[in-house]
């Protein structure tokens, strides 16, 4: 677009450490759920085969106002009013795929996806297999997942191990404004299905700078969020902030390196191998229930693979293995900056 593409775009030496710069333009400040929509503004203008859908996206513009402004400006054929149907969502975009479309899902609330999981399961990760890779499968599913919103019950769950236990399906966790409308677009772009989880309880508590038009941060790609030498927490989502405050509340005792996950997969393998190998001491930070869930597979990938750089064992700080509770002891079932600097002392002790 002519109102994004400015021809005085900043280097990436005027930037503070880490900004991803897009080749159209200079960063702005903006809520995650601004850049969000910001993105769909700018991937909609860019290629007509990619639409939305889902319940309240329209008129609307979503409960979370994700999709604000969208049908005004491309019209109700690309942005479109859904019923309260999950498994007919997609079972509709898997058809739109066939016939050439770029489909974006929203799922309203994360546990609100679970009726689609078996059109995604049993449809939507087999497609290319199927049709024996002759077949892309442009599908981007999102929905704001976890909790520390006071919500009621099944809007706060942390699904993403459904998701990325699902050949054929990849997953992507922003944890910043500029990675959540790159890793959308990365989705948006890919030939498979991506599911993106984005963490309500930043779409409005965080700001950051976001590079104005098209701008991707490649799926597969971690982040190095901080550095340090001590140790390194790893996370996704809502728990990177989490792990950064847990840094800092460990200043004067541990130099605290914070890695970014962002895609669970395809994960980045090598940047996790590195930073354990620096640091020698590995603590993982999930919001989700323990057992089976994605820092099992990140500590088994260290164990197999890191054994002999390790200085102590892998530790999980998690949810744990109920139903997410009630808001009024939410507080205790959440990853606290206390739970993860106690896992830490714990590791530097051993």
């Amino acid at each position: 677009m002519a109102e994004t593409a400015r021809s005085e775009a900043v280097s990436a030496e005027a930037l503070p450490e880490g900004t991803d710069v897009s080749r159209d333009g200079r960063p702005r400040e903006l809520t995650l759920v601004e850049a969000i929509n910001d993105c769909f503004h700018v991937e909609l203008e860019r290629d007509d085969s990619v639409m939305v859908m889902g319940e309240d996206v329209g008129r609307a513009g979503g409960v979370f106002r994700a999709t604000a402004g969208l049908r005004d400006r491309f019209g109700a054929d690309r942005c479109v009013d859904t019923p309260l149907a999950e498994a007919g969502i997609i079972g509709t975009a898997i058809g739109l795929c066939m016939a050439g479309f770029r489909p974006v899902c929203e799922m309203q609330y994360d546990a609100f996806s679970y009726p689609s999981l078996d059109q995604l399961i049993t449809h939507v990760g087999r497609y290319r297999w199927r049709t024996g890779g002759r077949m892309e499968f442009p599908l981007t599913v999102r929905m704001p997942y976890g909790g520390g919103v006071r919500a009621p019950e099944l809007h706060d769950d942390s699904p993403e191990a459904y998701y990325a236990h699902t050949p054929g399906v990849k997953v992507a966790i922003p944890s910043t404004p500029a990675d959540a409308k790159g890793l959308l677009a990365a989705a948006i772009r890919e030939p498979d299905p991506v599911v993106v989880l984005e963490p309500k309880l930043h779409y409005r508590t965080m700001r950051g700078d976001v590079p104005e038009g098209e701008h991707v941060v490649p799926l597969g790609k971690a982040r190095v969020a901080r550095g340090g030498s001590d140790v390194t927490l790893v996370g996704y989502g809502s728990m990177v902030p989490l792990a950064e405050q847990a840094a800092d509340a460990l200043a004067g005792e541990a130099s605290v390196e914070v890695l970014d996950v962002r895609t669970l997969k395809p994960l980045d393998e090598e940047a996790l191998l590195v930073s354990a190998a620096k640091t020698g001491r590995v603590v993982i930070v999930q919001e989700a229930p323990r057992t089976c869930g994605y820092a099992a597979e990140l500590a088994a990938i260290l164990a197999e693979k890191a054994i002999l750089d390790l200085r102590g064992p892998v530790l999980r700080v998690t949810g744990y293995d109920v139903p997410y509770p009630y808001w009024q002891i939410e507080d205790a079932y959440m990853p606290s900056v206390e739970r993860v600097a106690a896992a830490v002392r714990r590791l530097l002790d051993f």
